[in-house]
């Protein structure tokens, strides 16, 4: 009894999911063969940057040349799954009829949409609703600071309508291409790689590095030069105006003291590997105010396998653990995507004896984060992947229990506090 329940129960989600591919690869397919795109184009006539629509008319069009067809098809998809269950499966077919309703109740309300009613509009087009984003964009389901992108930021991605897993499958996620992307310890071998990588993409890059050095790229042969900014640990605040034109930051700087353990190397190994980090990571997080700062902007953390795992480096775990802490603590707030990088032993000036070559660390956080992976994790540790999730779920869950956003301290909130700091 409790097996054909089950079946059922998935023929059920099966039958929802299936549209929902199906929805997607339509729109998919829509970007690249000319017949669909002109009736799909009519979508991206649409809208302005805020959300709000050109004219009426061309959104009325727009729901009659490109939502309708769309869920026509999804609606003979939706039949033809019924009719697969029909043949091999018959005393589950009555649940994929769930599919069918599903796909009906987006065909009314596109219907709805294209005759001008207006409440058709309100309840139904929710990632058009104009306004401000509250939230960042969504890791698993589209809101509509995840669909803003596919419109304004790069409409050969995000092509998912509900659920984001097509674009997670086929790395359009996170769209690289033309984000101004800087890079701390960019004169590293991780930092050089991962400069190569998003220049590969089509990122254009950046790179912080305390040493007084211009730093290039070997592309195709050929030196590249890349803009290169020297900044210091405790002046952080002196990059404020260059945060303000970047849309993604990488924070991968850091250093090894090894085995040290004198009150010189605990006060260099936080301030380098904590508190600058964390400096950095607050005035981020100041630049992003507008929708499209909201949609944009990202910061990508390096806070390593040492945040569960030893590092045979005391100071080195110590640190990147309370970096590790504090980042799980301030995304639960944070105004934009805020990604971790737990990163297994890469060779490097850090770790001589590393087992991974940091080139190929590099491609793998790229390979991650366009598939939107928050916690991006390279290791060759497979204890990693199972620690370091429920060690981030478990953390994240008292954090989010135990601490509030608003701080009760003479009727100043913690945005105040912290902006004073």
């Amino acid at each position: 009894m409790m097996t054909s329940l089950i079946i059922t129960a998935l023929w059920g989600l099966g039958s929802l999911l299936w549209v929902e591919l199906v929805r997607d690869f339509y729109h998919l397919v829509s970007h690249y063969w000319t017949p669909l795109y002109r009736l799909h184009v009519w979508h991206h006539r649409v809208f302005r940057p805020d959300l709000t629509a050109i004219s009426d008319q061309i959104y009325r069009q727009a729901h009659w040349y490109n939502d309708v067809p769309e869920c026509l098809v999804m609606l003979v998809f939706s039949l033809l799954l019924w009719g697969i269950a029909h043949s091999f499966a018959p005393n589950q077919q009555w649940i994929t009829l769930l599919g069918v309703l599903y796909t009906l109740s987006f065909l009314l309300s596109a219907i709805a949409r294209g005759s001008g009613l207006k409440w058709a509009h309100e309840l139904t087009d929710l990632t058009h609703t104009p306004g401000p984003f509250l939230t960042p964009p969504s890791n698993w389901m589209v809101n509509r600071t995840y669909h803003w992108r596919h419109h304004f930021d790069n409409q050969k991605a995000y092509y998912c309508g509900t659920l984001t897993l097509v674009d997670k499958l086929m790395g359009t996620a996170l769209s690289l291409k033309g984000k101004t992307v800087a890079v701390t310890g960019a004169s590293g071998s991780l930092g050089r790689s991962l400069l190569h990588h998003l220049h590969y993409r089509g990122a254009k890059v950046i790179a912080l590095t305390s040493k007084e050095q211009a730093i290039s790229l070997i592309v195709q042969e050929k030196n590249l030069p890349v803009k290169t900014i020297t900044w210091q640990v405790g002046k952080e605040a002196e990059l404020a105006p260059e945060l303000e034109k970047v849309d993604i930051l990488i924070l991968n700087h850091g250093i090894n003291v090894h085995g040290e353990r004198t009150a010189d190397a605990i006060a260099k190994s936080y301030e380098i590997n904590t508190f600058s980090s964390w400096r950095l990571l607050e005035l981020f997080f100041n630049t992003v105010r507008t929708n499209e700062q909201i949609a944009k902007k990202e910061v990508w953390v390096n806070t390593s396998e040492a945040e569960v795992s030893p590092a045979f480096s005391p100071l080195y775990e110590l640190t990147k653990r309370a970096l590790g802490d504090l980042v799980t603590l301030r995304r639960l707030d944070a105004p934009c995507v805020v990604r971790k990088l737990i990163l297994g032993p890469f060779k490097s000036n850090l770790n001589p004896i590393g087992v991974m070559s940091a080139d190929w660390v590099a491609k793998q956080i790229i390979n991650l984060a366009v598939r939107d992976v928050r916690n991006i994790i390279v290791t060759i540790n497979p204890l990693t992947f199972v620690m370091f999730p429920i060690k981030e779920f478990f953390v994240g869950i008292y954090f989010k229990l135990f601490s509030r956003k608003v701080v009760d301290l003479a009727g100043i909130d913690s945005e105040e506090v912290s902006s004073n700091l």
